[in-house]
């Protein structure tokens, strides 16, 4: 459990959110409890990620007679990385999809029509498609706050060609998380960040 909602910075980056309200009469589930609820197809991403960031430990201390060996293990580990990319694609999430602009190890942002209620928990389902990262936590409301007008959608209507859908940025915490799962997202974000680094400069 997070205790320290600072703990990690938030990137800005699209991803997607699904959620499903947790009951308040239970309380929420340990992290081993929240392993053992896991889908199949998200077991299979996580225990291959577990196992690349095992592997890649060790290929840090070969030297530089074993870089054949390690550009044929980067091989590899993209053709995985492709497998995982298609079970992610099949997969059935659970819950309502939410489209989600900020992530980091603490927690992460989902605009919604609806103000989402302070301190409810959700079962919450992170797919980050670009870092090949799904995962499943228990997630808080911490904050939820009005956009900018002209940050709202509009749509068509019969009635009203120019009606007005507020949209709401609600920031969540991690109640219940593992920990690999916490390094898996602060590897995105900063896997991310530097992308998006190199996309500045290109720009100049």
């Amino acid at each position: 459990m997070l205790t320290d909602s600072s703990a990690y910075f938030s990137i800005n980056h699209p991803f997607d959110v699904y959620l499903s309200p947790w009951d308040s009469t239970n309380s929420p589930p340990s992290a081993e409890l929240l392993s053992a609820m896991l889908p199949s197809g998200l077991q299979l991403i996580s225990d291959v990620k577990a196992l690349e960031s095992d592997c890649l430990l060790q290929l840090r201390h070969l030297d530089d007679e074993a870089k054949t060996v390690v550009e044929f293990l980067k091989l590899q580990s993209r053709k995985i990385d492709m497998v995982l990319q298609h079970v992610m694609a099949q997969e059935q999430y659970e819950g309502d999809k939410y489209a989600a602009t900020h992530f980091g190890g603490s927690g992460f942002t989902i605009i919604s029509t609806e103000p989402l209620e302070l301190g409810l928990e959700f079962k919450a389902t992170l797919h980050i498609k670009e870092e090949l990262v799904a995962l499943l936590s228990i997630a808080k409301v911490q904050s939820c706050r009005l956009l900018e007008q002209p940050q709202s959608k509009l749509i068509s209507t019969p009635n009203d060609s120019n009606h007005t859908i507020a949209h709401y940025a609600c920031e969540f915490s991690f109640t219940v998380i593992q920990e690999s799962d916490v390094e898996q997202l602060v590897k995105a974000s900063l896997s991310l960040q530097q992308k998006q680094l190199k996309l500045r400069q290109l720009a100049r």
